[in-house]
């Protein structure tokens, strides 16, 4: 990236530990800070947020809830609504309610990738605190357009492992604390363009191509791997773009390596649990019958429903232990990482 460039139009993204660092990069950006900044944090789908009172609170410039095809203002920061993705089109923000990115809706890539698509070199992406690695793959595509690339020192960030994923993948054009993150923005904001950039694509035209490779007998690049979609329950596709994997289903569903393996996790914790339930319940069935049985004097059958109760704890208490050295690996996991 040349060392004048300027930069229009800002995205930002973030996951635990975002609140605080989108607070702090709030306060520390002057006044006459001429560009617009669009943020993405992992909400819950259902409720409101209260990030852009929040951001409001915290600094000089606007901050507000993104609303669908509403202009985009320089020295404004617009942040994406709960369940709803915030994409960049034309100098304005568009809001849809497609398929979950990487679990989450609004998603991280979702944003940098329509920014790269739209603005090219006039865009910087930015990734801050937070969990798994949503963010890597669209900052990934904001430099392969030319734009910049930033993320929070990892050492700082209250989650470090998306800015750290971002650093190992993409290899950011700066990294560093809160404070010199807006010292760098500051330094490469530039005045918003005047009307449309030619190079925008309406990101909707996306879901129109999205739903016709669904229907077709090659829905997703790469290979069929025999596993099953998190979220919709269908096949998966494994692809590497720029060294990086990445899982689609036929929806549209996709993930990063490390929020694929956590969401297969998830599914296997559950599994295990609704087995053991099923096992405590079967075991407490047996013995209701047998205790009936028995009181209307039939032993043998009291004794062969006994024996099914018995043999169901037996195979509960292991479960249990099982599911407890599967709980003990993961934490020792998350410790490590």
């Amino acid at each position: 990236m040349a060392a004048d460039a300027r930069i229009h139009t800002f995205v930002a993204g973030a996951s635990a530990g975002g609140v605080e660092a989108l607070r702090g990069l709030a306060a520390a950006l002057p006044a006459e800070f001429p560009a617009a900044i669009l943020v993405v944090l992992h909400l819950a789908p259902s409720g409101t947020s209260v990030l852009p009172q929040i951001l409001q609170r915290a600094g000089p410039l606007d901050a507000r809830q993104a609303v669908d095809r509403g202009p985009l203002e320089g020295g404004c920061i617009y942040v994406a609504p709960p369940d709803y993705h915030l994409l960049v089109e034309d100098g304005h923000a568009l809001l849809d309610h497609g398929p979950r990115i990487n679990g989450h809706r609004p998603a991280v890539d979702n944003l940098f990738r329509s920014a790269a698509v739209a603005y090219g070199k006039g865009v910087a992406g930015i990734v801050l605190s937070g969990v798994l690695d949503d963010g890597a793959a669209g900052l990934m595509a904001i430099k392969q357009r030319g734009g910049m690339t930033l993320a929070q020192d990892p050492d700082e960030a209250l989650y470090d492992m998306m800015p750290r994923t971002a650093i190992e993948l993409v290899h950011p054009d700066f990294v560093g604390r809160i404070v010199d993150l807006a010292a760098e923005m500051a330094r490469l904001a530039a005045d918003p363009p005047e009307g449309p950039d030619p190079a925008g694509v309406d990101p909707r035209e996306d879901a129109v191509l999205a739903v016709d490779r669904g229907a077709s007998d090659d829905p997703q690049p790469g290979q069929p791997l025999g596993l099953t979609c998190p979220e919709c329950n269908g096949a998966i596709w494994e692809s590497l773009e720029h060294g990086m994997i990445r899982f689609r289903c036929r929806t549209g569903h996709e993930y990063g390596l490390e929020t694929f393996l956590a969401e297969q996790s998830d599914r296997v914790e559950v599994a295990l649990w609704t087995a053991l339930r099923a096992l405590e319940e079967r075991a407490a069935l047996n013995r209701r019958i047998a205790a009936r049985n028995r009181d209307r004097g039939n032993a043998k059958t009291a004794e062969r429903f006994a024996l099914r109760a018995d043999e169901a704890v037996e195979h509960a208490i292991v479960l249990r232990r099982l599911l407890t050295e599967y709980q003990n690996d993961s934490v020792n996991e998350e410790g490590a990482a």
